[in-house]
């Protein structure tokens, strides 16, 4: 049985077994901490009032109704989604991260009553999902949309963060059954079937349980789904193989296509195949398809699809604003895939792929509040926008929506956060991201500890008090993201883009200090972008700004700001603003609005332009922020003067 202690030993998420071809090692929980700034806050909102409040929204919206009925404790008929169940194994593997974070009594008591839900209501073979087994539809009768398989691979998960961070097995003990029945079912052997879920994620969970258990079938069963997928084996339920990622094999592809959600889940599961099978065919193909998704097909935030219809990527270069879909369940998936890739191939563009995800696409997607959620994250929302379906920002955040797979997938995403700080390998330990609070790694030597004294992403000193160090040489390899030109690692310059390292006999009393340069900066698109050509986009370190109304001079409608590019841009914290921000000013002007005897927004080019009105100063602020003042009009992408 895995032992936990306050101090939090055990190990994390996505560790690799011991004999994975990784370069670099994760810590184990605990072994990093965050005390405070953006991120502690964003902890501790998520702890004290998210994942409560999530087991709530669970009971009100009947997922667990529909568990206690599967188990005979109640009578009924099954509420909601087909894929209900997933939520509840999303919720659970959030509340044992965060138990791990720091034990509590209370916290594990619902973990383990939701448990015994789901083993009272497993069947005697291991099969396991209750929406299914409720409304009596015949067992995997429709793969490319029952979710089943995708239900699973989240239970797999939450069973061994379960295991990992309470040291209980009963998750685990139902995780195993059905797995084992999974083995069983599932494959090219006699009587089984060959079929893939319409919605991945059971790759990344069976390599998961592999990992935890050392049952090399369940690995078997990971390959074998990602092996399969690509050769035209889901039969369409009103989509093409495209939006399955099932038109061209995993090994074979040169990009992402299709559902986002379900492709960098995809990805993220076949990197662990991968990784743990030492597949550097595979891996090589995934860094392709991830160049070509990062070069061609992501937002500025870091948010992945662009299509509403299908929640789809779409074409190279196409990524509209106003109707960006972005989901922020993508952008999780983006940091999974990018976590996998970066342990296996220590660059640091991964690294900074995670930063970018992390602060821009997926923070946007949660209230400071921690219990409101954006579903899409569009980078611009009109003043009269009309808000029409339960997802469309227009209504503002949400408490919860029909189809929750956000929520809770935010609730486990920040429970485990720590887990992307830092890694270590031998005598080196690799610092990923910034945050202040501790760095413990046991290294070849002893034990390098390091407190980490900071402001960022507000400012871009970064200091590194050492504590404790091992007896010889050590290297500490510090990212340097791409956007720093111009940083210091001691007051020697540091390339961007890269890990500065140094390697020395550390001794507790010595300090290392990164500067990280703050200042703000305009970004162009590639001209390919249509939809932002004449725009640019404001950042300050990590953080992506937008424009929104309420920050903005009286009169100066969102809709019609222009900015200046050859102004000065100014910067400013505000600690009464949005839990304390950093504001970007600009200078920029206001074009008349609509004309109003206009009968087509339309004109010749030999028609004068309008021209710019009044001067004005625009107001910026950190998009992750954005509509915590209710639904505002906003945009990231600013028209040039």
């Amino acid at each position: 049985m895995t032992t936990v202690t306050p101090s939090g030993t055990t190990r994390g998420p996505a560790e690799p077994s011991s004999d994975a071809r990784v370069l670099l090692r994760p810590l184990a929980v605990g072994q990093a901490t965050i005390d405070a700034g953006l991120w502690r806050r964003t902890a501790d909102v998520n702890r004290s009032a998210a994942i409560p409040e999530g087991l709530e929204q669970l009971a009100k919206a009947g997922n667990l109704r529909n568990l206690e009925i599967a188990a005979g404790e109640a009578e009924g008929e099954a509420i909601g989604p087909i894929f209900a169940d997933s939520d509840v194994h999303k919720w659970l593997e959030a509340a044992a991260w965060e138990y791990a974070r720091e034990p509590d009594e209370q916290l594990l008591a619902d973990q383990l009553r939701v448990t015994a839900l789901l083993a009272a209501a497993q069947a005697d073979d291991g099969y396991l999902d209750s929406v299914p087994m409720l409304r009596k539809v015949p067992r995997y009768s429709d793969l490319p949309w029952s979710h089943e398989l995708y239900c699973a691979g989240h239970l797999f998960q939450a069973a061994v963060a379960q295991v990992r961070a309470t040291g209980h097995r009963e998750l685990l003990d139902v995780a195993v059954r059905l797995a084992d029945h999974q083995v069983a079912t599932f494959g090219d052997g006699e009587g089984q079937l060959r079929e893939v879920d319409g919605h991945p994620v059971v790759e990344m969970g069976l390599v998961e349980l592999y990992r935890e258990t050392g049952t090399r079938a369940y690995l078997d069963l990971a390959r074998w789904f990602v092996e399969a997928r690509g050769t035209g084996i889901i039969e369409a339920h009103g989509h093409g193989p495209t939006y399955y990622s099932d038109r061209v094999r995993v090994r074979e592809a040169t990009t992402v296509e299709g559902h986002a959600v379900r492709a960098v889940y995809l990805s993220a599961g076949a990197a662990d195949v991968a990784i743990e099978t030492g597949d550097a065919e595979l891996l090589a193909a995934l860094d392709t398809q991830y160049r070509s998704m990062e070069r061609e097909k992501q937002y500025v935030t870091g948010g992945l699809g662009s299509r509403w219809e299908g929640e789809a990527f779409g074409d190279p270069y196409e990524l509209p604003t106003d109707r960006g879909y972005a989901e922020t369940c993508a952008a999780i998936g983006g940091v999974q895939w990018a976590w996998r890739m970066l342990l296996a191939t220590g660059e640091a563009r991964y690294a900074d792929q995670i930063e970018r995800m992390l602060f821009n696409g997926f923070l946007a997607g949660v209230s400071l509040s921690g219990t409101e959620y954006f579903y899409v994250n569009p980078l611009q929302l009109r003043s009269d926008a009309h808000a029409d379906e339960n997802r469309s920002p227009a209504h503002g955040r949400r408490s919860w929506f029909d189809c929750a797979c956000c929520p809770p997938n935010i609730m486990r995403t920040v429970s485990s956060l720590t887990g992307y700080l830092a890694t270590a390998d031998g005598p080196s330990l690799q610092l990923h991201q910034y945050a202040p609070g501790t760095v413990t790694a046991p290294l070849d030597g002893g034990t390098l500890r390091l407190r980490v004294e900071t402001r960022y992403p507000d400012e871009g000193r970064i200091a590194l008090h050492v504590e404790e160090a091992p007896d010889g040489e050590t290297t500490l390899a510090l990212r340097v993201p791409a956007w720093a030109d111009g940083a210091t690692v001691d007051g020697e310059p540091a390339t961007a883009g890269t890990y500065a390292r140094l390697t020395r006999r550390f001794a507790a009393g010595d300090t290392v200090v990164l500067d990280l340069p703050m200042t703000p900066r305009l970004t162009v698109a590639d001209p390919r972008v249509d939809a932002v050509r004449g725009c640019v986009a404001i950042e300050r370190g990590p953080l992506v700004y937008a424009l929104e109304q309420p920050d903005q001079e009286d009169g100066a409608v969102v809709d019609d700001l222009r900015i200046d590019v050859a102004g000065a841009l100014s910067d400013e914290f505000r600690p009464d603003l949005l839990g304390g921000v950093t504001v970007v000013r600009a200078r920029g002007a206001v074009v008349p609005g609509p004309d109003e005897e206009a009968t087509t927004p339309y004109r010749s080019v030999t028609e004068a332009a309008p021209a710019a009105g009044r001067e004005v100063t625009l107001t910026a602020v950190p998009y992750y922020a954005w509509a915590n003042r209710g639904p505002q009009a906003m945009r990231v992408w600013v028209p040039t003067l």
